[in-house]
């Protein structure tokens, strides 16, 4: 469920038509509703009743500083990938002790700042990591919480390139070598390994690799606990999809069943990365259309997004619904919708049956709040987009747009081409 509905023919968000945004803000831009953010939280949450659950909020599927609040006053953590996303978690105001610190490839400057910040865990990925920890708390009087991402070969049935938990994907450690990892982690003088993380992948639609996982970290943890390990905390990642191309998905209820059968009596403190099953749903990019153009075999709606904006479709495949800002009865033709950018990839849609639309009419492509901004660029020189936050009958811009100027600004000329500041190598 999301507040994107149609109300006398103009689709809106919550209460606000989002031509009336569009004609303020200028398209494209990215919508984002504070009531489906809130909503999709609370039953993701509730799905987990009875445990001792935090839900880390993964701000890799949707960094807006706006967003993370929303979150954060609902008591939400973050699952953060990098520095960067730990400054955004802190700045949105998330608590460092709902804060888990995923990625492998952390830095040095990284691992310090998630020791300064106090937060909840470090997820470690590999040994070197480990020493790594061990080396900057050491230099910082600390002893790390550290919790071993392990990779448990479960094949999640997902795009390959968001598959995360087999063997020859590049996260965690090798399931049946942890034991032996732990043990020898125990020299670590300034690491306590207080617990197991998981994560096998993203846009999962299938719940059954989820308890294939859960057991295997079930049965890992038994065998710790016999040999003296104490094994606290449990970090089971995220992945749950959402339906792109209205298709049914598993809900968060059957989710927490699964979680609640395999590890629920284990007595850990549990954490979950969710990300798109609570904002993907939660925004749609707005564009208008700039041309129609017919071509020998196809129809083409020219937009004025475009592959830097959204680029999901180019990257992974991906199908969004793409439907118009103002409804229509008129019967559906079969066009191709594309963007302007100087790559054939650049296109949202092929083959797509939509109604009716001429230059100037604008298009919602739904589902676009996770994986969405957080993933643009300035290709072909273009501007990074808006944001806009909708709560009831408001809306505000929580990210303004970024023109070429800004970037420009960020560029010098060296002194042998008329820059006023040498470069020296």
């Amino acid at each position: 469920m999301d507040h994107f509905t149609y109300r006398n023919g103009a689709l809106c968000a919550e209460d606000v038509a989002i031509a009336d945004i569009a004609k303020v803000v200028g398209t494209p831009f990215y919508c984002y509703s504070q009531a489906t953010i809130e909503r999709h939280y609370r039953v993701f949450k509730e799905a987990l009743s009875g445990l001792d659950a935090t839900v880390c909020f993964s701000v890799k599927s949707n960094g807006n500083l706006a967003v993370l609040r929303t979150l954060a006053n609902l008591g939400a953590g973050a699952d953060v990938v990098s520095g960067g996303e730990l400054a955004r978690a802190l700045a949105a105001g998330m608590l460092p002790e709902r804060i888990v610190f995923s990625g492998v490839g952390k830095t040095e400057v990284e691992i310090e700042q998630a020791l300064v910040a106090n937060i909840r865990s470090i997820n470690a990925e590999s040994e070197p990591e480990l020493a790594a920890i061990d080396a900057v708390a050491k230099r910082l009087g600390k002893r790390a919480q550290v919790m071993l991402r392990i990779n448990p070969d479960v094949d999640a049935h997902t795009h390959a390139k968001i598959t995360t938990g087999l063997n020859e994907n590049k996260f965690g450690i090798e399931w049946t070598s942890a034991h032996q990892v732990i043990l020898r982690a125990r020299a670590l003088a300034h690491v306590q390994i207080v617990g197991l993380a998981v994560h096998i992948g993203s846009q999962m639609t299938d719940l059954a690799p989820f308890r294939e996982a859960f057991i295997r970290v079930r049965d890992l943890v038994a065998m710790l606990r016999a040999d003296g390990i104490a094994i606290t905390h449990l970090d089971l990642g995220g992945g749950l999809g959402v339906p792109y191309d209205g298709s049914e998905t598993p809900p968060p209820a059957d989710y927490g069943r699964i979680v609640k059968e395999t590890v629920g009596d284990l007595g850990c403190r549990l954490a979950f990365e969710p990300g798109r099953v609570i904002v993907g749903n939660a925004g749609i990019l707005v564009t208008k259309v700039t041309y129609m153009k017919d071509g020998a075999t196809r129809r083409f709606v020219i937009v004025d997004a475009a592959m830097n904006d959204l680029l999901r479709p180019a990257l992974y495949d991906a199908r969004h619904a793409i439907v118009p800002v103002s409804a229509t009865n008129e019967a559906p033709e079969v066009v191709d919708v594309v963007g302007p950018v100087c790559e054939t990839g650049d296109t949202f849609a092929t083959q797509l049956s939509l109604a009716p639309v001429k230059a100037g009419d604008y298009l919602a492509i739904r589902t676009a709040g996770a994986y969405g901004s957080v993933m643009a660029s300035t290709y072909n020189s273009r501007d990074l987009i808006p944001e806009v936050l909708v709560r009831g009958h408001e809306f505000a811009i929580v990210r303004r747009r970024m023109g070429l100027q800004a970037f420009l600004d960020y560029e010098q000329f060296p002194a042998w081409l008329g820059g006023t500041t040498e470069q020296r190598s």
